[in-house]
């Protein structure tokens, strides 16, 4: 027995066990928990915060023309259109007593302080009643129509700055049924025989926009040249030429192009021009 005992006891080295030493168990600390000895401090924590940015820096838009822009209708609440109605041309909603000031500067070409629109022949020269017009330092013209009055001072030939006010918004001409607005055109110089060219041309919505978004210096006047190359400076009228009385008597021709015709003697209510003839943008 004892030496089927010795055979079947586990031999190591002299005074060393067959059995390793116990080794004392790991504590592993809660999932999630940092050491104490690396605890992030209050001055780490702050110092990998991202710094506080400033204020944005606002970028101003940029410089398209040596031209600077206003919007129309000044001090006031406006809405207006920006689609195609009838003719290329806008309605700006402003409430009545609303500056109509130039949206650029320039020059005053047409005046006309007395209304004669009358629904019973609604003649296209008359639809804007009081109106004023300007040829601006970009040789644009601009229309500002249906107003309640012209402002003091302004006749053809006076110079205004952009911003000036050229009148107050209104319900003139064929606006006397509807809300107060202003008649918006943008075009080239005409005479007043031609009236629907200053009825307006090129479409002014985007300028408008742009204007009074702050891109003040967006300017129609590349366009413009453009149309007038391509229709000249007289075109023929396709858009709402013949007055009422005139389709009534004869609804086929309700649509031929108006013979210009030559100007009653004036009286100091009519529309005065500054040159009453045809003047080009001089190829400024």
């Amino acid at each position: 027995m004892l030496l089927t005992g010795a055979c079947t006891q586990a031999t190591g080295l002299a005074g060393v066990g067959a059995t390793s030493p116990t080794t004392p168990p790991t504590t592993l600390a809660p999932t999630g928990a940092t050491p104490a000895a690396t605890a992030p401090t209050p001055e780490h924590m702050a110092a990998e915060q991202p710094p506080q940015g400033g204020e944005p820096v606002k970028v101003p838009p940029p410089k398209l023309s040596k031209y600077t822009y206003t919007f129309p209708v000044k001090g006031c609440k406006t809405e207006y259109q920006r689609k195609l109605l009838v003719l290329p041309k806008t309605t700006i909603w402003a409430p009545r007593g609303c500056a109509f000031v130039a949206p650029v500067g320039g020059v005053v070409d047409e005046v006309n302080v007395q209304d004669r629109w009358s629904p019973s022949t609604d003649a296209g020269a008359t639809r804007e009643g009081k109106f004023v017009t300007i040829i601006g330092d970009d040789g644009v013209r601009y229309l500002g129509g249906h107003l309640d009055s012209v402002a003091d001072g302004i006749k053809p030939g006076t110079r205004v700055k952009g911003g000036q006010v050229l009148g107050k918004v209104g319900r003139s001409g064929n606006a006397r049924n509807a809300g107060p607005n202003l008649y918006f055109a943008i075009s080239w110089k005409t005479g007043p025989a031609f009236w629907w060219v200053r009825r307006g041309m090129v479409k002014p919505w985007d300028y408008l926009d742009a204007w009074q978004e702050g891109n003040r210096t967006l300017s129609p006047r590349e366009e413009t040249l453009k149309l007038r190359g391509k229709l000249g400076e007289t075109p023929q009228c396709t858009v709402q030429c013949g007055g009422a009385v005139r389709q009534q008597q004869d609804p086929p021709q309700a649509s031929k192009t108006p013979r210009p015709q030559k100007s009653p003697k004036k009286d100091d209510d009519e529309v005065v021009t500054l040159t009453p003839t045809t003047a080009p943008l001089d190829g400024r």
